[in-house]
């Protein structure tokens, strides 16, 4: 295995290379932090591979991260749909892959609560982008990148003042992915959600979404709210030590966090 790190000349240089007509867009509107989080999303789409944050510690190796369960079929409860992968051939085709792309939750609140808003997330069920891995050429990265471009070409003003975490960081992920699976096959995106199943992994067509204790377990030996499991349970691969001391202030939502993490 390969690691590879990235600064600030390395990233603009994959910019101007593979995603020229967005360069100009890169250097004026974007800040640091939402040129860390274009940069990730380039990487796996040109290249394919693992991307982790520095401030991500391993729980499991990589190559254990999916198992056959992972990949079982579960229904969504409220219209009936099955998704997961199918095979019932005596031999299967271990040439095609089943998973192209692994996102997991750092939000998975109850669809029908407000509790999302109150912890500052865009949305109940929301994906973490600290780590995530992929194949080459997803169609999905190409949605996130059209989605940046249309939100720094409509309004530049407003661009430059935009919150990162929805411009760039997880809620764009998060709007990428469920737009792109309502568009392909009317996926109901809070379908997703582990609350009432334990935290189960589901897959849909491609995309693989990891329960949120597999990449955003408990720090301490209790779950919490949005039922996270500790770093000692068998569904945690990683674990993210970052403090988000760069986000913006928003007293509702950082006093709600607050009480999570002493809960």
């Amino acid at each position: 295995m390969a690691y590879l790190f990235w600064d600030d000349t390395g990233m603009r240089a994959l910019v101007e290379q593979y995603e020229n007509d967005f360069l100009e867009r890169y250097d004026s509107l974007l800040t640091p932090v939402e040129r860390s989080d274009v940069l990730r999303i380039l990487v796996c789409k040109h290249f394919g591979g693992i991307y982790a944050d520095l401030d991500t510690e391993l729980i499991r190796h990589p190559a254990a991260w999916i198992g056959g369960s992972d990949m079982d079929t579960w229904t969504d409860p409220k219209i009936g749909k099955a998704y997961g992968y199918y095979n019932t051939s005596a031999t299967p085709d271990y040439e095609t892959p089943v998973v192209s792309l692994v996102w997991g939750l750092e939000a998975d609140n109850d669809p029908e609560s407000d509790a999302y808003w109150r912890l500052s997330y865009t949305y109940p069920q929301q994906l973490s982008q600290w780590t995530l891995a992929s194949a080459p050429q997803h169609p999905l990265f190409e949605r996130y990148m059209d989605n940046l471009r249309n939100c720094t070409r409509d309004d530049e003003t407003a661009a430059q003042n935009s919150d990162p975490l929805k411009r760039t960081g997880p809620a764009a992920v998060t709007l990428a992915t469920k737009s792109w699976l309502e568009d392909e096959m009317g996926f109901r995106w809070t379908s997703l959600t582990g609350v009432k199943d334990g935290g189960k992994s589901k897959l849909v067509e491609d995309i693989l979404i990891l329960p949120i204790t597999a990449f955003h377990p408990s720090h301490g030996t209790r779950n919490d709210i949005m039922g996270r499991k500790s770093r000692t349970d068998p569904t945690a691969r990683l674990i993210h030590h970052g403090t988000g001391s760069w986000k913006h202030f928003n007293f509702v939502g950082e006093y709600g966090k607050d009480k999570w993490v002493v809960m």
